[in-house]
Order: structure tokens, then sequence, then C-alpha cells
């Protein structure tokens, strides 16, 4: 039984989300704000957590980078649904995945599901394998990235992002065919949460990230791994 640790303020919201979350078959921790919701990730150590953005006391976008400095626990954010701003800046911070507000159950239950998925395919282990390009280099079996020898810090979303690009050289890959292979589902949300991603990324790998060398914009189709070489 997976543990997920619910970040919420909203006393209706935590019971609703939990409730609906326990009938799925999780195990549910709860959180009424950000300093107790960093608390728990280190003393509960959940499988998963479901953060809100707007918290009273540290706002989810602290917790989120806070997180982010120590693990690379699955996140999803909760932003409400008009906020664009919010939605940006949550993934920008590390936050894997989102929902919006009012929270749909069976989506958010889609959405867990698929990111544990993504957690045991990724222990299950790698055949070690090194992939590089201009002075990046990629080892797969350490899941670890350097450039020019120094390791970057990428999240296990970026990580799988650029596997899957590496794995693809020259092909144009739709922001459809990224949210199914990177995030193990089928359409759920919009380009938003690929585009973010892929921003963080090129920040971490590229020296130029507004003209990229490796990860290149195939306008109204999508995005193209090149080796540079």
């Amino acid at each position: 039984m997976a543990t997920i640790l619910l970040v919420e303020d909203d006393a209706g919201i935590r019971a609703a989300l939990s409730l609906a979350l326990e009938d799925e078959g999780y195990h549910m921790l709860q959180a009424p704000n950000g300093k107790t919701g960093l608390a728990m990730t280190v003393s509960e150590r959940p499988d998963l957590v479901l953060l809100d953005l707007r918290l009273p006391d540290v706002s989810g976008f602290e917790v989120c980078r806070e997180i982010r400095t120590k693990s690379n626990l699955p996140i999803i954010m909760v932003t409400a649904q008009t906020d664009t701003h919010d939605l940006v800046a949550g993934l920008e911070a590390g936050a894997d995945d989102y929902v919006t507000k009012p929270v749909n159950s069976k989506e958010l239950a889609a959405r867990i599901r698929a990111a544990l998925r993504r957690i045991v395919r990724e222990s299950s282990g790698r055949t070690p394998d090194v992939s590089r390009f201009g002075d990046i280099e990629l080892h797969r079996d350490a899941g670890i990235v350097t450039k020019g020898g120094v390791e970057i810090a990428l999240t296990k979303t970026e990580l799988r992002l650029l596997i899957e690009f590496v794995d693809h050289p020259n092909s144009v890959l739709s922001r459809d065919q990224l949210l199914e292979r990177v995030w193990g589902y089928e359409y759920l949300g919009d380009s938003r949460l690929v585009d973010a991603h892929i921003r963080r990324l090129r920040v971490k790998i590229e020296d130029s990230p507004n003209e990229p060398r490796f990860i290149t914009t195939a306008r109204g189709m999508g995005y193209r791994f090149k080796s540079g070489d």
C-alpha cells in the first residue's frame, strides 16, 4: 500500500481527497501547512506528495523547492484552474505533475498510479549504459548526468525526459508522445506540463538555453533532440 502525503490547508478538501484516495487503496497522511508537510516528508517517508501551492505559512513553491534539495520524491501539485503563473512556477520549482481545482478524484488517481508505476520501473534497474553528446554524459545505470565532468542535479522526470530524447535522436516527439512515454498516461493535461519541464532541462544542459543546441523546437509539431555532433 503506497503512502501519500496530502499538504492542504483547507480541512474540507483534505477530508474529501483523503477519503477518495483511501477508497483507491492508498494510505493517506495529512498536513495542514507547509512546515508540517516538510517535517512529515522526513519523518513519515511517503511515496508521493500531493501539494497545494497556496498554503498559509510556507508557500507550496518553497515546500517543493525544499523537497527537491533533498529528494526526488514524486510531487503532484494542486493549482487553480485559471492560474497559469502558479502552474508554470510550480513546475519550475520541481513538481512532476499537476491537477487543477476543483480536483477530479478519478483523474488524480490516474496520475498517482502513473507516478508510482514509474518508481517501480526505475527501481527494477537498468542495463549499464552511457550516452555522450557535446560535453554531456548520461549514465543510465546510475541515473546521473554530467556536464563538463560536473554532475547536474536533474529530477527523476527531467532524467526520464532526457533519456526519451536521447533514445530518439533527430526524431520529432510531440507533446502527446512525451506525456505518454515520460509521464505514463495518455493526454490528461495540456502542453504546459511538457513545456515547463523542457525549459528547466534546457537551463541545465544547454550552454545557451534560449538558443538550444540539443533540444530544439519543431514548431507546431513538438521537440527534436540533436546530438550536436
